[in-house]
């Protein structure tokens, strides 16, 4: 068949959403002829790729509205707003497209949030959206004040538009409506829809994981029964420092380890918004001697190195989708902290790591610091946990299971034409 996709974000080498677009896109290019409408700056890094890997049934066409309609657009701020802005332009782009090639499928893949539209449902072919989801992953009120001014002003923002796109945005209302199909990024992704609508749902999931991706020295070794074999245990988190992902409360827990006597190393690898308070809090605290911030590593080669060499993978995020670097964690052989929110509590289960309630912020701190005072001293734990995180990204995170599972839904959209 003749895909026509659309994926704002998709990089190759990358985790996180750009990841997420690059491997689906390579799934679905295993059984179809697919085009890829895509942003200008991830042509680099995809022409790198498919030079060293062909991908002979991908076509990547990179489109971006002028310089001039996104010189306020700086990083990550107002990425949510140019994505809406771009999904337009995407949209004649794509209409364009169709005009020469006619296309037999129409898939939106990247953003995955399920409050922004895909104008690619306008298009006269079957359409498919997702994997999205996102809209039912909030940080709850009660935490609200540990994220400071902006982190309050922030989440103000994101719940308003999460209010506006489900409920107000014609646009959303219509791509729910003409998609044939609705991948959700999760199990509790589902609950972000109208109960009308989710007979059309599928929860595929939005990550996957193949231990090809992990640097051959990292696939050879067997982690069933390894650690690092530190006296003082690492632990490593990793992301773009931001209010939500929780770092603040983990510096508290590891504060309070250091009042127990709980020795710690703990690395931050990122860079963000968050990082000139994080390092002020590490001082306040009287920790900043047992924490490193690594600032962004230099590739994705080099966030393995840190996994390999921590003992434990932290991050008490309080509203994500599924994150990937859960998976990456978990593939090394990692056991991972985390709470009980988002689509990051779907991914952790006890047999391979420690979800903790979140009842309020006292609670998360002393139970945070409680885990990893029980993990940290306890290799044969952590062994034991990250044997079994190891074989679950064997056995359930498959990208080629996502692969069949979407071809799948391609051949009923086709037969019911």
């Amino acid at each position: 068949m003749k895909v026509l996709i659309s994926a704002y974000a998709c990089e190759p080498y990358k985790g996180s959403e750009p990841g997420v677009g690059w491997n689906w896109v390579l799934q679905i290019a295993r059984f179809h002829e697919v085009w890829v409408v895509t942003r200008k700056n991830n042509r680099e890094s995809i022409e790198r790729a498919t030079a060293q890997q062909p991908v002979p049934n991908a076509h990547f066409v990179y489109a971006d509205l002028p310089p001039w309609t996104r010189f306020w657009k700086k990083g990550g701020r107002g990425a949510r707003l140019y994505n809406y802005m771009w999904q337009i332009h995407a949209f004649f782009v794509a209409r364009k497209l169709h005009q020469k090639i006619t296309f037999d499928v129409g898939h939106h893949v990247t953003f995955v949030n399920d409050w922004s539209p895909s104008f690619l449902c306008l298009l006269p072919i079957p359409f498919i959206w997702g994997p999205v989801g996102g809209s039912n992953h909030r940080a709850p009120l009660r935490f609200w004040k540990e994220f400071g001014l902006r982190g309050m002003l922030y989440e103000t923002v994101r719940a308003s538009a999460i209010i506006v796109g489900r409920y107000l945005d014609p646009f959303v209302w219509l791509t729910r409506k003409r998609a044939g199909f609705i991948i959700a990024m999760s199990e509790g992704a589902v609950e972000g829809f109208p109960a009308s609508m989710r007979k059309k749902i599928l929860p595929i999931g939005n990550v996957g994981f193949s231990f090809d991706e992990l640097p051959d020295y990292l696939r050879e070794r067997n982690y069933a029964s390894e650690t690092t074999g530190s006296q003082v245990p690492v632990l490593f988190t990793s992301g773009r420092l931001v209010h939500w992902k929780g770092y603040s409360v983990l510096l508290k827990a590891c504060a309070e380890c250091r009042r127990r006597g709980v020795p710690f190393k703990l690395w931050i690898a990122g860079g963000g918004p968050e990082e000139s308070r994080l390092r002020k809090l590490a001082l306040q605290l009287g920790i900043s001697d047992c924490v490193d911030f690594l600032g962004y590593l230099p590739d994705r080669e080099a966030v393995f190195d840190r996994l390999a060499r921590c003992d434990i993978f932290v991050m008490p995020t309080f509203h994500d989708g599924p994150p990937v670097i859960f998976l990456e964690a978990m593939a090394v052989g990692k056991p991972v902290i985390c709470l009980d929110l988002g689509g990051a509590s779907e991914i952790i289960k006890s047999e391979w790591g420690v979800k903790l309630s979140a009842r309020s912020l006292p609670q998360v701190i002393h139970d945070l610091a409680q885990a990893i005072d029980s993990l940290g001293g306890d290799p044969d734990l952590r062994s034991k946990l990250g044997a079994a995180g190891r074989r679950t990204i064997a056995n359930g995170y498959s990208w080629n299971s996502k692969g069949d599972a979407v071809t799948g839904l391609y051949q009923k959209l086709r037969y019911s034409r």
